[in-house]
């Protein structure tokens, strides 16, 4: 066993995302331990170009390829819409870096956009004074969520995009396993008015403690709506034949012609839908468990040294969060970017549809995190 699952597999699951921010929750990461980042370089002109998905599936596959790479072993991961971060143990470091190299060479071949790959060692981190600490967030029984504060994650993904840290892509024709990574589900369209995509984070030098009472009003506001905004369907997602993802998923399999495994995505998919559509129980696999633990596993709020969420709200929900940020940032305290759109979408990364333990990562589906991190690049530049 790696060294890392007992310090990962030790932290308390929390199970009420409104205690978000107390520190109490979070533990240091060991200091031989690294921190992995990937973002896609220009993935403003992606989302222009209405490339949502391919930018989505770029960042779900870095977590994909890690966790085949590790067999499974658990580690703290955050998906961040055109990218994601993560941390792992020494002994895992490099099945790691081969795998970022490796996924970074699928995305350049077979999604045509570039992604920048950086493992940083939590010592670097530290000698800036600044830390890396991690929680468990627990949506459902079925899994937990990784949550990062200390201001490391960030800092660690300035300094891949200043280019240190950097990891060589793998060499051309390169593959990793992304054996479970999926995007058969439709888009979700907003069912209480529109679908926000929200990121808040500190302003520079701020107090912790005004920083903490801005997140914990956004929380409580979001907890006061039905459901607490999440963007899924209680009935699940909508299911088609074809998916809109046959192409991704197709990329994501290993050897052979890229028609011969369009083929097989085609086959498989149909019959998934038809178990799917007609609620066919087939040994230990129940379609409406599965989907039931879709709706509830689904990673649609989440903190890594800013809060990330995607909402499905009423306009005056989203117009309550607006001016409480506006608040927050004439005071000092925040720097935020919102994003409206019409629906919202999922990318799936279940390596066994008979585990409980699946992961379904949402974003806008108009332009998300992406379109939300401009937002906020914009405030940061006007000061």
């Amino acid at each position: 066993m790696s060294s890392g699952e007992p310090f990962y597999g030790g932290i308390p699951v929390f199970r009420g995302f409104t205690s978000l921010m107390d520190p109490a929750l979070y533990a240091p990461l060991p200091d031989d331990w690294s921190v992995g980042v990937a973002d896609i370089v220009d993935s403003t002109k992606a989302i222009a170009a209405q490339r949502y998905k391919a930018v989505n599936m770029a960042g779900a596959a870095v977590i994909a390829a890690v966790t085949n790479a590790l067999q499974g072993r658990e580690f703290p991961f955050v998906f961040g819409g055109d990218g994601a971060s993560f941390a792992v143990a020494p002994d895992d470091v490099e099945l790691a870096r081969e795998a970022l190299a490796a996924t970074a060479t699928w995305v350049r071949e077979d999604l045509d956009l570039t992604m920048r790959i950086a493992l940083v060692p939590v010592s670097a981190i530290r000698a800036q004074g600044l830390d890396v600490r991690v929680a468990r967030f627990g949506p459902s029984a079925n899994l937990s969520y990784a949550m990062f504060s200390g201001g490391g994650l960030a800092w660690a993904d300035a300094a891949m995009k200043r280019g240190e840290f950097a990891v060589e892509e793998a060499p051309a024709g390169t593959q990793p396993d992304l054996s479970g990574l999926s995007c058969r589900f439709e888009v979700m369209p907003a069912a209480r008015g529109l679908i926000l995509s929200v990121l808040v984070m500190p302003a520079r030098g701020v107090d912790q403690v005004a920083f903490r009472k801005v997140i914990e009003d956004i929380i409580h506001l979001v907890e006061r709506s039905p459901d607490g905004g999440r963007p899924v369907p209680a009935q699940g997602p909508p299911l088609k034949w074809p998916p809109q993802g046959v192409e991704f998923e197709a990329r994501t399999r290993r050897g052979g012609p890229l028609l011969a495994r369009r083929a097989s995505v085609l086959a498989y998919t149909l019959f998934a839908y038809l178990i799917m559509r007609f609620d066919i129980k087939i040994g230990g696999f129940v379609p409406s468990l599965y989907k039931r633990q879709v709706v509830e596993n689904s990673d649609f709020r989440k903190y890594d040294d800013g809060l990330r969420m995607i909402l499905d709200c009423t306009p005056q929900l989203a117009r309550a969060l607006s001016d409480r940020l506006a608040a927050a940032a004439r005071e000092g305290s925040v720097r935020y970017g919102l994003y409206q759109q019409d629906a919202a979408m999922m990318t799936c990364f279940a390596p066994s549809a008979l585990r409980s333990d699946h992961v379904h990562f949402i974003d806008g589906a108009r332009g998300g995190y992406a379109s939300a991190a401009t937002a906020l690049k914009a405030m940061m530049a006007a000061g």
